[in-house]
């Protein structure tokens, strides 16, 4: 008896381990980068990540920023991770929503460095044309104090492969 349960055990972990899975068929990398010039300021920024997508529309990933700011004598250096989930209406509308948490060093020149952690919730809207958005995001957290950005509001360029 022994011998025929070890025998169907392994029978089944076979055939349901030998099974082809289409799990990287739907599996999508990419991101977003940032880049902005100005009078004495420079803005760049980058934000590889990788987003699973399943049949309704709905996507869900993770991701890693980097952002580098300098305006005038003042310069911030920030790192982020994230979850990011979208959906893709047939409409060429995607939603997402993103929890970031963000890790910041900001420095004067000639002077110290303060360090900072904050949270950022965005929901946004893009218009999606094939694997290229662009849309515009809202910081539903945003802290005035803690933020090392000016505004809670904040342009979405996306592209995933």
């Amino acid at each position: 008896m022994k011998k025929l349960v070890l025998f169907i055990f392994l029978a089944f972990s076979l055939t349901t381990f030998s099974q082809k899975t289409d799990f990287w068929d739907n599996v999508q990398f990419g991101g977003g980068f940032t880049l902005g010039f100005g009078n004495n300021q420079t803005t760049i920024g980058i934000s590889p990540s990788a987003i699973y997508n399943f049949d309704n529309g709905f996507a869900l990933g993770a991701g890693l920023g980097y952002l580098y700011s300098e305006i005038n004598d003042f310069s911030t250096t920030a790192y982020s991770t994230s979850i990011l989930s979208l959906y893709q209406t047939n409409f060429n509308v995607q939603f997402s929503g993103e929890l970031e948490y963000y890790f910041a060093k900001q420095q004067i020149q000639g002077s110290n460095s303060f360090n900072s952690n904050f949270p950022a919730l965005h929901l946004g809207v893009a218009y999606n044309q094939g694997r290229f958005a662009v849309g515009i995001r809202y910081d539903v957290l945003y802290d005035d104090d803690k933020s090392v950005f000016a505004s809670p509001i904040s342009p979405v360029v996306r592209f995933y492969f």
